[in-house]
């Protein structure tokens, strides 16, 4: 469900945004470092730091207005 949605963020935001899927069941290290527990785990990064983090499929309106916030 939340690839579609990303999907159409990657297209919306190409050049400016870099997307990367992990699979957290093969990426222990990665799983650990941002504490996921719950898939599908989204994370937006912003100057090395978490900006923000989402458990659960979120909307792209959200996802949209947030990532619009961290490139300012």
């Amino acid at each position: 469900m939340q690839d579609p949605i990303i999907e159409e963020l990657e297209k919306k935001f190409a050049g400016s945004v870099e997307f990367k899927k992990i699979d957290a069941d093969q990426n222990m290290e990665m799983s650990a470092k941002y504490g996921i527990q719950a898939i599908p785990t989204l994370v937006i990064e912003k100057d090395g730091k978490i900006f923000k983090k989402y458990v659960g499929v979120t909307k792209s309106n959200v996802l949209e207005a947030d990532l619009n916030e961290a490139l300012k």
